[in-house]
């Protein structure tokens, strides 16, 4: 152990002064670790110092001053990290996920990509497919001196078969874990003045919109961020649906209708008035109102009926039975806005729908939670069709097929390398002895 340093990975209570002048700045720990077992690799110190501004500024300034110390740039540590071996670019996206999650289930994904899971997946299927390509290659190379074992194609076409059902199953997640990432777009929509203000307030707990009982009030998109049961949500209140004269409203009009094409779920509001009022033609009227919303499944949608504070109990009832007999209809919640009537289970139900969209971060294969994974994985699923098209005609474009999809992965994790696939190629077929 080098003179005057703590032991490793020990905190010990220090002094700490002015390497020039030898003034005290303050007293706290310090922690030594001595490379390759630390977070990058390289010999690394904590200072565990007191928050004040000027306790800070001094030590900065202190540590500035000595021959060879600057202070890291953006990523620093982390691009060291991953540059010594110690993270793959999944785990260090799974880092840079876990310092900017703000809701509890985005704390779960970020955390179990950091520990490796989604990356592990990706190298498994990297081995899998390495041991295809040498087994292919091995044959190219060495099949005429009959020291290839017999079925060796058959084995790579499992490799393949077996590999494009995974990536395929993986890829068709509904974008689950790249939803928890982001946010949740969630849009209330309905006619005008049908509560949507008030729901929006409701569901914030404060007026973030302006409620009137002048039809036509909000002309424009209002975002708000949430954490809603530990899902992020951005929920938006949009324009009431409706034929109007205004330019300006015609174009809040036109914005919700371009939102509710982006929306992961749509939260379809009715006044329960005007429903009792066409009771006659109800069930016209509700498909009619979701097929103008652009609601083609019932996952997508939630369907709010407001203002049961203005019905008697009995009408209330009827339109309770009426419903009940669609079973093509969205999940139905009854509420008040303005009592604050069934808020509860439309949060309950809200909450389902949100674990739907996202799933369990904790349970079965990881998520993919970057657009840049998808991308590299369809361009691993091309080169792999490649390798099905050429592997009968010309196979040593169809080992590019291989080595191109191979490389797709690599890109993933960030390890892309031709010293595995010599090492299988002489472990497995014992050529060159």
């Amino acid at each position: 152990m080098k003179q005057g340093l703590p032991p490793p990975r020990t905190a010990v209570l220090h002094s700490i002064s002015d390497p020039n002048s030898g003034e005290l700045l303050d007293r706290g720990l310090l922690l030594w670790f001595p490379g390759p077992q630390s977070f990058t690799g390289e010999d690394c110190a904590e200072f565990h110092v007191h928050g004040g501004p000027a306790v800070i500024s001094a030590i900065l300034q202190a540590l500035g001053s000595l021959p060879g110390l600057r202070p890291a740039e953006a990523g620093e540590f982390t691009r060291r990290a991953f540059q010594a071996g110690k993270l793959d670019l999944t785990e260090v996206e799974g880092l840079g996920d876990l310092i900017h999650a703000e809701t509890e289930a985005q704390r779960r994904q970020a955390l179990r990509q950091m520990a490796g899971d989604l990356g592990h997946l990706y190298q498994t299927w990297s081995h899998t497919l390495t041991r295809a390509l040498a087994h292919l290659e091995a044959f190219i190379d060495f099949s005429e001196e009959e020291n290839i074992e017999d079925g060796v194609l058959n084995q790579v076409d499992n490799f393949v078969r077996q590999l494009q059902m995974e990536i395929h199953s993986h890829l068709h997640d509904n974008r689950r874990g790249e939803r928890l990432r982001s946010g949740v777009h969630v849009v209330i929509a309905g006619e005008a003045n049908a509560g949507k203000s008030s729901l929006l307030n409701a569901i914030c707990q404060r007026p973030a919109a302006i409620v009137s009982p002048i039809a036509g009030t909000t002309r424009d998109v209002v975002e708000t961020a949430l954490d809603i049961g530990g899902f992020p949500v951005l929920l938006s209140d949009t324009a009431g649906l409706r034929d109007t004269h205004d330019i300006i409203e015609k174009e809040g009009v036109r914005r919700t209708r371009e939102r509710l094409e982006q929306a992961d779920l749509t939260v379809a509001l009715l006044d329960v008035v005007g429903l009792l009022e066409a009771s006659n033609k109800l069930t016209h009227l509700l498909f009619s109102f979701l097929e103008d919303l652009n609601v083609r499944q019932k996952q997508q949608c939630i369907l709010v009926l407001n203002k049961i504070d203005l019905l008697h109990k009995k009408e209330l009832n009827d339109l309770h039975c009426a419903l009940k007999k669609e079973e093509d209809l969205p999940t139905v919640c009854w509420l008040s806005c303005k009592t604050g009537s069934g808020i509860e289970e439309f949060l309950r139900v809200l909450r389902a729908e949100l674990e739907i969209l996202c799933g369990n971060p904790l349970l079965g294969m990881p998520s993919l939670t970057q657009a840049r994974h998808r991308s590299h994985l369809h361009k691993c699923l091309e080169a792999l069709g490649l390798y099905e098209y050429y592997k009968r005609a010309d196979m040593a474009l169809a080992a590019e097929g291989l080595r191109s999809a191979l490389a797709s992965l690599g890109r993933i994790t960030g390890k892309v390398g031709a010293e595995e696939i010599l090492n299988l190629i002489f472990r497995d077929f014992c050529i060159g002895k």
